[in-house]
């Protein structure tokens, strides 16, 4: 399949992930449908900082995942469907798991039976490298056992398996991308590197984080996006389940040396006991196998970490960006 035209939708598009993936959509001269999160203060997300040009193009839906009739309104006509809504961050799920099923199962189970109901001709379900939990072995690939060590990698289990049975039990032309650690411009503050620089920029000499220990497959969000479109246009990625990641290991405390020698060296790291999660619930390792994405795409990451992470501060200092985050408080 060649996408370049077609009329896709994106759920989740008002997101970090998301908006990148919408742009280089629009990029490919495709009709993007841009399926946002309904709120009273008519808030696109990250699509409200796109050039007017961009935002112009947009076929912007407003809903909530959890809704199926208005999922089903949303995919109704596109060709592709990137499903992308979520909620992802970890310790929220500690407290709040009802909403994660509800929002990552539920939300999946409305796209997959849209799709199905509509025919939908490629339905490409984000998945996480959380699923699989704490490293048995690395590199980590498709086959490694899943782990469900919060109730959000739990629920996206559970996502994943709903979209391989709707595959296995009505052929609906399902792929599940499974990216490693994203990072870059538009990231939630939830994550370590947009942490860390918001900090770092906000002033702070003394930067409040937790474990450090872990390591973690980094990969820039613009190649993540790319490696999405790359497998929706991969006629044999259909009823696989595919790691992005770019085969690289870094420990958390190795990139927070990088971000505090690039903006203020005199800064140091103290613990932050609230931001420590439970011992059995911490991914301690992650570190992708890509050979299947390899073999099913000319997808090749082309944004080394050094470059991603220039890139990202350089982002945070435009503009009014770093404004956008409460750099004093611990974000769930």
């Amino acid at each position: 399949m060649n996408i370049d035209g077609k009329k896709v939708l994106v759920t989740g598009a008002g997101g970090f992930i998301g908006s990148h993936l919408a742009e280089a959509l629009l990029a490919r001269g495709c009709e993007v449908r841009a399926f946002v999160h309904y709120n009273a203060f008519n808030s696109w997300g990250w699509l409200d900082t796109l050039p007017e040009t961009q935002r112009r193009n947009l076929d912007v839906f407003a809903g909530d995942i959890r809704d199926p009739h208005g999922v089903a309104q949303a995919v109704a006509g596109c060709e592709v469907v990137f499903h992308l809504a979520a909620l992802i961050g970890i310790p929220y799920s500690y407290h709040s798991p009802d909403t994660y099923v509800d929002t990552n199962i539920k939300g999946t189970l409305n796209a997959l039976q849209a799709a199905r109901q509509h025919g939908t001709g490629r339905l490409v379900v984000t998945s996480t490298s959380e699923v699989y939990g704490t490293a048995r072995y690395v590199p980590i690939d498709e086959a490694h056992p899943m782990q469900g060590q919060s109730p959000y990698s739990a629920s996206k289990i559970g996502a994943d398996r709903l979209a391989e049975s709707f595959h296995k039990s009505f052929d609906l032309p399902v792929i599940i991308a499974r990216p490693f650690n994203t990072y870059g411009p538009r990231q939630s503050a939830r994550a370590v590197i947009p942490t860390v620089i918001s900090q770092l920029l906000a002033g702070q000499t003394e930067l409040k984080l937790g474990n450090l220990s872990p390591t973690r497959d980094f990969n820039f969000v613009r190649d993540v996006a790319a490696a999405f479109i790359a497998l929706a246009e991969a006629d044999a990625a259909v009823g696989q389940e595919v790691n992005i990641a770019g085969g690289r290991e870094y420990a958390i405390d190795e990139v927070v040396d990088r971000l505090i020698a690039a903006i203020d060296p005199a800064a140091r790291v103290v613990t932050d006991e609230e931001r420590l999660r439970p011992d059995a619930s911490e991914v301690y390792r992650l570190l992708g196998d890509n050979r299947k994405l390899f073999e099913l795409t000319s997808w090749r990451p082309s944004v080394d970490l050094d470059a991603g992470l220039a890139e990202t501060i350089a982002w945070f200092r435009a503009a009014d960006n770093l404004a956008r985050y409460k750099a004093w408080r611990y974000n769930l």
